[in-house]
């Protein structure tokens, strides 16, 4: 038996909305879209992924623990947090708000 210790998080009504449409759809009642049109789809997908890189650093476990208190209060794992920080960072975006 395999238990899972992740919390569920409550779905919101647009969420709510959307498994909703799954769960009634009738998947036989889809049509199969031709060859050239499941080409452009795999060709679509493929250029709307983006490549990662991996990357390792090392930080102060205080540090790791304060990032990860304000990864959760967003809502974030922490990893996607540090990206989201990076990528603001870099865009310009990144405003310090105890300075402002």
């Amino acid at each position: 038996m395999m238990t899972s210790h992740s919390k569920v998080t409550p779905l919101d009504i647009e969420e709510k909305d959307l498994q909703e449409s799954l769960d009634n759809l009738d998947i036989n009642l889809l049509i199969k879209p031709s060859t050239q049109e499941q080409h452009k789809f795999i060709a679509a997908a493929k250029s709307y992924v983006k490549k990662e890189t991996k990357m390792n650093i090392r930080i102060d476990p205080f540090e790791l623990e304060e990032i990860k208190k304000h990864a959760k209060a967003e809502g974030l794992k922490y990893q996607t947090f540090i990206k989201s920080i990076v990528h603001k960072y870099i865009s310009g975006e990144l405003v310090n708000s105890k300075h402002t």
